[in-house]
């Protein structure tokens, strides 16, 4: 009879520890009251505005989430004065000629642009990376993935995704004889060329040749 718990006991220790490892996996944020908007940041007698896309309304940017959006803004600015902005927060207080005010949680993109508010394929895109020396740059939407490399036409595959953890995750085809990786880790990245800011590193693996980048969730995924 001893014999028999005892067996029992350890026939029951795989799913005591499977418990642990599942209650030990950190939560994800909530983004419960939170709303994801692009626009546009200019900074205006010592604060930050931001304009949402083809919106007349005004928000002073408050950074709760400690994003560093105003060293950031600062830095990339320059003559130029505005700038696109990709963002999520929590937007509230605006009345007729009144400014608002957004709590800055998440920063995915900040950069000089004057056309990305009217980009006709950020909606339905996933994934934007891109990198340099040689130029390279991947969009991936749900229909499958585009790779562009300086010198050599555009590569429409098929691909894969597999979640690693930790907001990290790849994506993978074999197509054309080729086997192509992007290896995307949630790091803030400052694209070498441009100075843009992008909320994740990447980097691209084309048949064993690595090449690093930066790279930001499109219009139809935010996680």
């Amino acid at each position: 009879m001893r014999a028999a718990r005892t067996l029992m006991l350890f026939a029951l220790l795989p799913l005591f520890t499977a418990c642990q490892l599942f209650e030990s996996e950190p939560a994800k944020p909530s983004t419960a009251g939170l709303t994801r908007m692009q626009g546009e940041l200019t900074a205006v007698a010592g604060k930050l505005l931001f304009q949402p896309c083809h919106d007349q309304r005004n928000y002073v940017v408050k950074d709760t989430g400690g994003t560093s959006i105003l060293q950031e803004a600062a830095s990339l600015a320059g003559q130029q004065g505005a700038l696109f902005a990709d963002l999520r927060g929590k937007f509230s207080g605006v009345a007729a000629g009144t400014q608002g005010e957004v709590e800055l949680q998440q920063l995915y993109r900040v950069e000089r642009s004057t056309s990305a508010c009217d980009d006709p394929d950020f909606k339905r895109m996933i994934l934007r990376a891109n990198g340099h020396k040689p130029a390279w740059a991947l969009n991936v939407t749900a229909k499958g993935m585009v790779l562009e490399r300086e010198g050599q036409p555009p590569l429409p595959v098929p691909y894969v995704e597999e979640q690693l953890g930790d907001g990290r995750f790849n994506l993978m085809t074999e197509a054309n004889n080729q086997h192509i990786e992007l290896w995307v880790a949630p790091q803030r990245c400052v694209d070498s060329a441009s100075g843009s800011l992008q909320h994740m590193t990447a980097e691209l693996r084309v048949n064993g040749q690595v090449q690093r980048g930066c790279a930001a969730f499109g219009g139809s995924r935010d996680d």
